[in-house]
C-alpha cells in the first residue's frame, strides 16, 4: 500500500510495523503537511465483524484520552475496503527495543518510565478503560526521552461486556496478569501487574519467565512468584523492590488497588533511588520535577546535602544505610535510643473500608514524615466515640497502615497522639493490603486508653509488610468538644 492515499489525505511512505489485525505506517498528511502514523487493519481481519468492531473501538476509546504520556489519536475513516487509525507519529524506539539494545536500564531512568507509563494509565482508567496489553513494545520513547503509551487495540471499557469470548486470552503471555492468562475478568489491577513485570524487565534487562510455550510462560505467571528483582539486580533499593512485589502480586487483591497507590511508592522510590546515586539526570530528572509539592520527600535540586540525603533516607526506608545509623544512634537521640531496631517504613496510607474509604487523607504521609510531634493526620469528626451510626460491620472503626521497604516481624510499635485515650487493634499482612478488615486475620497487639507516647506489644506470626492499627474507640477531638477523633503524629516499629 506504500503511495496509496487514503481519503484523499494520508499519504502512506513506509511501513513501521506489522501485526496479527493491522500494519502500521508512516504517512504524509497532504492536508496540514505534517506526518502521522497510519494504522491500517488487514483486509481479511476487516470482513470479520468482531474485528472490524474492535479495532473501531481502539479509535473511540484512545479518542477520549489525552495526556502526554499517551500516543493520540487524530483521525480515523475508512477507504477502500480499509479501515484506518491516524495517530500523532512519535519518531523514536519502542522501549522494547531500548531494552534489547542496552539490557537493564539505570535504576532511576526505569522508575522514571514506569512512571510516565503509569500517569498515562491512570487517564485511561479514569475512563474506566483496562489497557489489557501493557508491555514495552507498546511503549514509544520519543526524541526528549518521555515514554508515551500506545496499542489500546484489545482494550476494554468495564461497563461493556466487550468483545472478548470466555475463555479467550488477549495479551502478550510475557506480561499477561494470572487472571488474564485464566480467562477471567480483568480490571484496571490487572494493568497493575503487566506494568510490574514491565518495571521488573527494564531493571533486570529480562522477563521473569521463559518456558517451551507461550502456555507455559502463562502458566508461570499464574503459579510462579517472579524472581527476587534484587537477586537479580543487585543493588537495587527496597523501596523499588516493594513496588515490584506489590504490584505482581498473584491475588488482585493484594496488588496495588489502583494506579494511584502506585504512582505513590514509584514516586518514593525514584526519591531514594536519587538521593543515593546523589544527583538525577536524563528522564528522571524531568519526571522528578513534575512531582506535585505534597508527593515530594525533597526539592528536586540534582543534588543533596547530606543533612536532605539523611533525610529522605530515614523517611522513605529505602536504604540500609538509614537504618543502620538509626539503629546505632548515630543521627538520632529520640525517644527509641537503645529499645530497639527500627524497622523502615516507606509509606503510611488510610484505612476507611466502613466508610467513603478516606480519613483526611492528604495527611497520612505526616505518619512518617520523621517529625514525631509536630506535624499529625487525623480522622474525620465523628459524633460517637463508638463510631456509631456511621460505621457497619463487627467491629466498627477507621484506620491507618504503615508498609515497610521488606517483610519483617517487629515486636513492638511506638504510637505518637495528639488525642491520648483511644482503643486500638493492630494487625499485620505479608501481602495486600487486605480490602476488608476481616482479611487481615487476628490482632497482633492491642492498645486500651492510649498514652500520648503508647508502646504497644506485637506477636507477629510471620515476616509481613502491612501493619493497620484500627480505632475501634476514638477520643473526644481538640476542637470540638462533644465530639470525637483519632490524631497521630508518628508510627514507628521495633525488633
Amino acid at each position: 500500500m506504500i503511495g496509496t492515499v487514503l481519503s484523499g489525505r494520508y499519504r502512506l511512505e513506509a511501513k513501521l510495523g506489522s501485526g496479527g489485525m493491522s500494519t502500521v505506517y508512516l504517512a504524509r498528511d497532504q492536508t496540514l503537511d505534517r506526518q502521522v502514523a497510519v494504522k491500517v487493519m488487514h483486509r481479511e481481519m476487516s470482513e470479520q465483524a468482531d474485528q472490524l468492531e474492535r479495532f473501531r473501538q481502539e479509535a473511540r476509546a484512545v479518542a477520549k484520552l489525552s495526556h502526554p504520556n499517551v500516543v493520540s489519536v487524530i483521525d480515523a475513516g475508512e477507504d477502500g475496503g480499509h479501515p484506518y487509525i491516524v495517530f500523532e507519529y512519535v519518531e523514536g524506539v519502542t522501549l522494547k527495543q531500548r531494552i534489547n539494545r542496552d539490557g537493564a536500564l539505570d535504576p532511576q531512568e526505569a522508575i522514571a518510565y514506569a512512571i510516565e507509563i503509569a500517569r498515562g494509565l491512570s487517564v485511561a482508567h479514569s475512563r474506566n478503560l483496562v489497557h489489557r496489553d501493557i508491555k514495552p513494545q507498546n511503549v514509544l520513547i520519543d526524541g526528549e526521552g518521555r515514554a508515551k503509551l500506545t496499542d489500546f487495540g484489545i482494550s476494554r471499557q468495564l461497563e461493556q461486556d466487550g468483545m472478548t469470548a470466555t475463555g479467550r486470552v488477549l495479551g502478550t503471555t510475557d506480561y499477561v496478569a494470572p487472571e488474564q492468562a485464566m480467562g477471567r475478568k480483568v480490571d484496571p489491577r490487572s494493568d497493575i501487574y503487566s506494568l510490574g513485570v514491565v518495571l521488573y524487565e527494564m531493571l533486570v534487562g529480562q522477563v521473569p519467565f521463559k518456558a517451551e510455550s507461550q502456555v507455559g510462560v502463562a502458566m508461570k505467571h499464574v503459579n510462579e512468584e517472579l524472581p527476587d528483582v534484587q537477586r537479580r539486580r543487585p543493588g537495587v533499593s527496597a523501596a523499588v523492590a516493594l513496588v515490584v512485589e506489590r504490584a505482581t502480586a498473584k491475588d488482585p487483591s493484594e496488588r496495588y488497588q489502583n494506579i494511584g497507590e502506585m504512582l505513590d511508592d514509584l514516586s518514593t522510590a525514584l526519591e531514594v533511588e536519587a538521593a543515593r546515586a546523589g544527583s538525577t539526570s536524563g528522564e528522571a530528572t524531568s519526571v522528578l520535577e513534575a512531582l506535585p509539592p505534597p508527593k515530594r520527600k525533597l526539592s528536586t535540586r540534582r543534588r543533596w546535602s547530606w543533612a536532605a540525603l539523611f533525610a529522605l533516607l530515614l523517611v522513605a526506608g529505602g536504604s540500609l544505610l538509614a537504618v543502620q545509623l538509626i539503629s546505632s544512634g548515630i543521627g538520632g537521640g529520640g525517644a527509641n535510643s537503645g529499645k530497639g531496631k527500627q524497622v523502615a517504613i516507606g509509606s503510611a496510607t488510610d484505612y476507611d473500608p466502613q466508610g467513603d474509604e478516606e480519613e483526611v487523607g492528604s495527611k497520612v504521609g505526616l505518619v512518617v514524615d520523621g517529625d514525631p510531634s509536630g506535624t499529625a493526620w487525623e480522622t474525620e469528626h465523628y459524633d460517637s466515640d463508638t463510631f456509631a451510626g456511621t460505621k457497619t460491620g463487627p467491629d466498627p472503626g477507621v484506620g491507618v497502615y504503615v508498609t515497610t521497604t521488606s517483610l519483617a516481624r517487629p515486636t513492638k510499635m511506638i504510637v505518637r497522639t495528639g488525642t491520648p485515650g483511644w482503643d486500638a487493634e493492630v494487625f499485620a499482612a505479608s501481602s495486600g493490603p487486605p480490602s476488608e478488615l476481616s482479611g487481615w486475620g487476628e490482632p497482633v497487639g492491642t492498645a486500651i486508653a492510649a498514652s500520648p507516647t503508647e508502646e504497644i506489644a506485637l506477636n507477629v506470626p510471620q515476616a509481613s509488610g502491612y501493619f493497620l492499627v484500627w480505632f475501634n474507640r476514638a477520643s473526644e477531638a481538640r476542637d470540638q468538644p462533644g465530639r470525637y477523633q483519632v490524631e497521630i503524629s508518628d508510627i514507628e516499629l521495633l525488633r
